[in-house]
């Protein structure tokens, strides 16, 4: 992990055994002594080695001089009437993330951002006109945690817990894998966050061989965003496709379901308008999913999660109707399939999936080719 210009290392996003090893080797100190240090900043969310009142004098200020807690600074955050709460990250350079927190139901899911950006280009998300910068370093990534965490620690009586954790917020998370796989170990750890492996879940695109690599390294949930039944139009939504065609892809989350202690796969699929939402899409998708479920011997190995698209400036899709949704969701319910749908949240704060768009320096160029896109369907229009 790289460290800050003046040399300290920044504590957060050090694994358990990263820490205990740092102790031990730079530190000279004993090894529970990172347990301790992990409580006070993982339970406490406390930053100020002073105030780690069980630490001798002497470790304080060899921490001091050559270490730090340090968060991702808020640059604002912004409450939805709904309860959901959106927070703006500020990173280097201009860049900035978005975090997502949505209580329902006695639940409290965030949602975490792997990158700044995103390079994948599906057709239909936000963050994707927004182009990519850099994978966040493991310190960033759970340092998103650490803040929502910090502010629900706040709230009276602790009416909005966080239970759960999605790494589907911006970027693909299979494209920064080893920051990824230890910031879901510290989500994990008691002496972290103590999340259950059912309760951390990780979405992609379809990297087939990352997915397999994960299910070596990370015992937690996976959902996959599917968004299409049949090849041609999955690849026009989701170019990674081409590389990584369904078969190939449902394949992976077959291995992936029998080597983990996962009970079932998540498959996203977002609904637009004429695009996807068809009678035809819903018996493809049918059919895929009851072939998933046999081959995987379980009747509930497959679920599927239906978004309603949330339209953004400049987009060329539209929702789904309310009534298509319904008549969508019947035609899996039919057939068998474990079939929900995803209500809509944050609207009025732009914090609805795939809505995040945060403050990306773009290396890819593509946020001036969105705008100049943009602008020409302006002035056609006009």
């Amino acid at each position: 992990m790289a460290a800050p210009k003046d040399g300290r290392v920044n504590l957060l996003g050090l694994d358990r055994s990263a820490l205990e090893d740092f102790f031990e080797r730079e530190l000279g100190e004993k090894r529970y002594r990172a347990h301790q240090v992990m409580k006070w900043m993982y339970h406490r969310h406390v930053t100020d080695f002073g105030g780690m009142t069980d630490l001798g004098k002497a470790l304080r200020g060899k921490l001091e001089e050559r270490c730090e807690v340090r968060p991702p600074a808020v640059v604002f955050d912004k409450p939805s009437a709904d309860g959901t709460h959106k927070w703006l990250l500020g990173m280097d350079a201009g860049n900035a993330i978005e975090t997502v927190f949505i209580p329902d139901k006695g639940r409290g899911t965030l949602c975490v951002s792997s990158q700044v950006g995103c390079g994948l280009n599906c057709q239909f998300c936000s963050t994707a006109t927004q182009g990519f910068n850099r994978n966040l370093s493991a310190a960033e990534v759970i340092g998103q945690v650490f803040v929502a965490a910090r502010h629900l620690g706040n709230v009276p009586h602790r009416e909005r817990k966080l239970t759960n954790v999605v790494m589907m917020g911006m970027g693909e998370p299979l494209l920064n894998f080893e920051n990824v796989v230890t910031a879901m170990s510290l989500m994990r750890d008691d002496l972290g966050f103590g999340l259950a492996g059912k309760r951390v879940t990780l979405s992609t695109a379809g990297l087939v061989p990352m997915i397999d690599a994960l299910a070596a390294r990370a015992d937690v949930a996976l959902a996959v965003s599917l968004h299409a039944p049949n090849d041609e139009l999955r690849t026009r939504l989701v170019p990674l496709n081409k590389k990584h065609p369904i078969a190939e892809l449902m394949a992976a989350c077959l291995r992936y379901l029998r080597s983990t202690k996962i009970d079932s796969i998540t498959f996203e699929y977002t609904l637009m308008r004429g695009v996807n939402d068809q009678p035809e899409h819903a018996r493809e998708l049918a059919a895929l999913m009851r072939q998933f479920c046999r081959q995987a011997q379980d009747a509930h190995a497959a679920k599927v999660n239906l978004i309603p698209f949330n339209p953004f400036p400049g987009t060329r899709f539209e929702r789904s109707g309310e009534a298509e949704i319904r008549a969508f969701q019947k035609q899996l319910l039919d057939a068998g399939v474990l079939t929900m749908v995803r209500r809509t949240r944050g609207d009025d704060i732009d914090a609805a999936c795939g809505q995040l768009k945060g403050q990306v320096m773009d290396r890819t160029r593509r946020q001036a080719e969105f705008r100049r896109r943009l602008e020409g369907g302006a002035d056609a229009a006009a």
